[in-house]
């Protein structure tokens, strides 16, 4: 289950009413691989750890890393752009996934 909705995602991306729901299975997919690479980087699952019964609600943080991911993916659908400057958004994504990670060291 994602912790953001299609419709919080298209609020992300400012979309307006008359797109209808012609991308919102994109807009799913999107929000699901954004999800799970978030949850690959912190290194636990989101849902398990925040949101359920006797739980700490999920941190709005957690569900802005997930919609700006998934709005970059959706507005950027290729592995790289020509003629363009590129520079990291301050407190994106991996700002997020620093306070949050669980850092364990073996031996």
């Amino acid at each position: 289950m994602a912790i953001v909705t299609v419709d919080q995602l298209k609020e992300q991306l400012n979309l307006t009413d008359d797109l209808g729901s012609g991308d919102d299975a994109l807009l799913g997919r999107k929000i699901a691989a954004a999800q799970g690479h978030l949850e690959r980087l912190l290194g636990f699952k989101i849902e398990e750890t925040y949101g359920g019964g006797g739980q700490e609600p999920i941190p709005p943080s957690l569900i802005e890393a997930v919609c700006q991911l998934a709005a970059h993916w959706y507005e950027n659908r290729e592995g790289a752009v020509v003629g363009a400057t590129a520079q990291a958004l301050p407190f994106g994504l991996s700002d997020i996934v620093r306070e949050f990670r669980e850092w364990s060291f073996d031996g």
